[in-house]
């Protein structure tokens, strides 16, 4: 599947441009974590409940809320649900996004179901608890 200047693997729908998601939110908890605090380069978008789609985060080469980017299902098995990166960058960096979100699979879950009720301090003490690859 061809779309623009991205081939997505078959199976794998193009993922949708951050934007588009929030556009149709009305109240959203959302983080963009960085390298320092997963140990995978780039970014890592974590966010409550939102769209009609399960649990998931979103990794940017460079946050945006255009910018292109690919979905980690976050489940006993994660894996790639969207992309709309170049097949090369999925490939280099999504085992790394794949074993962060192993890692803190229960902590993403807790925030997608309940963060939406947390205060400013409780997430950032759930963001503190996230562990590094």
């Amino acid at each position: 599947m061809t779309l623009g200047f991205v081939t997505t693997p078959r199976g794998i729908p193009a993922d949708t441009f951050l934007a588009e998601e929030l556009a149709h939110e009305d109240t959203v908890e959302m983080a963009n974590l960085t390298s320092v605090q997963t140990g995978v380069p780039g970014t890592i978008f974590i966010s409550t409940a939102m769209g009609a789609h399960g649990p998931r985060v979103k990794y940017f080469v460079q946050p945006g809320r255009t910018q292109p980017s690919f979905s980690v299902s976050v489940t006993d098995t994660p894996t790639v649900v969207a992309n709309s990166l170049p097949a090369r960058t999925v490939r280099q960096m999504s085992p790394q996004v794949i074993a962060w979100v192993s890692r803190n699979k229960d902590e993403l879950l807790d925030f997608w179901n309940h963060g939406d009720t947390w205060t400013q301090p409780e997430v950032n003490e759930f963001i503190q608890r996230l562990q590094r690859v």
